[in-house]
């Protein structure tokens, strides 16, 4: 029996559909943005960045960026640029995305043959 994923499994600007991330990025489902849920992620693509600024989020005092979409420039999320408590250092340099800003594509069952 052959199995395989059909495509890469992306998620997509909501407004433009450029690619931002890959699934295989993802290190949490479960954060908390302004306006619901999002997911951290390890890296991202076709963005760029706003200024770094203070922000206090709901696990303190960080150094944040806001992630905008380098085609249509809508904010996405934003990237942890630095930590100051020592429990949330793992987030320094990783992207949140906000979950009603990204679309998946390419997410496509297992195609099994036998």
């Amino acid at each position: 029996m052959e199995e395989g994923l059909v495509g890469p499994r992306i998620y997509s600007c909501f407004k433009c559909r450029n690619h931002i991330a890959l699934h295989d990025d993802i290190v949490s489902k479960c954060f908390q943005a302004r306006t619901g849920r999002a997911y951290l992620f390890t890296h991202a693509m076709n963005v760029y960045l706003g200024e770094n600024e203070e922000r206090q989020l709901m696990s303190g005092l960080h150094i944040v960026a806001d992630v905008k979409c380098s085609d249509c420039g809508e904010v996405l999320g934003w990237k942890y640029e630095k930590a100051y408590n020592e429990t949330q250092k793992y987030k320094e340099g990783k992207f949140v995305l906000e979950n009603f800003k990204i679309v998946k594509e390419g997410f496509y069952e297992h195609i099994s043959s036998g």
